[in-house]
């Protein structure tokens, strides 16, 4: 297991703000050991990723080439990339009903606040969107440190699971 590598879809509706950074830290701190995709039940028209949230990945060094929204209907072809882990974080799409995922991946919940909603100052949702790329990236880390033997399939949805509550 040290040298296979994770892939990990994060969803949420619309796919424009807390999977959007969920993908990009992932991508950044995954040592080679983590593929991070993310996809909404529902993307809009035309939906692209929040600039705020762009805004603060770029603040924190974080990567944002390549991000865009897509549809989790990419993710249930055959010809898709086969995910280990699929976690949802936002409480909508963990109510839906989620596609088949070719070879029926560990699936976990981790609620964010959607840092895309609310009035305020324009600081102030940056600071919204600061404060959820923190509380991922924390829980994210606890993922990536897991040892090999915790990320074997039968165990990954467990400590995935266990994460929520940390």
């Amino acid at each position: 297991m040290t040298d296979k590598v994770l892939n990990v879809l994060f969803l949420c509706t619309h796919n424009s703000a807390r999977s959007i950074l969920a993908e990009a830290i992932l991508n950044h701190i995954g040592r080679g050991r983590f593929k991070a995709w993310s996809a909404g039940s529902s993307p809009r028209d035309n939906q692209q990723p929040d600039p705020l949230g762009l805004q603060v990945l770029q603040n924190a060094g974080i990567s944002i080439q390549g991000l865009k929204s897509k549809s989790w209907d990419e993710f249930g072809r055959v010809d898709s990339p086969q995910m280990d882990l699929v976690i949802t974080v936002c409480d909508n799409a963990a109510g839906e009903v989620c596609p088949y995922w070719p070879g029926q991946p560990a699936t976990a919940h981790w609620g964010h606040p959607d840092p895309s909603v609310g009035d305020g100052t324009e600081a102030q949702k940056l600071e919204a969107f600061r404060q959820t790329l923190h509380a991922m990236k924390r829980r994210l880390e606890l993922l990536i440190s897991l040892p090999p033997a915790k990320l074997e399939k039968t165990l990954l949805q467990s400590a995935a699971r266990q994460l929520a509550r940390d």
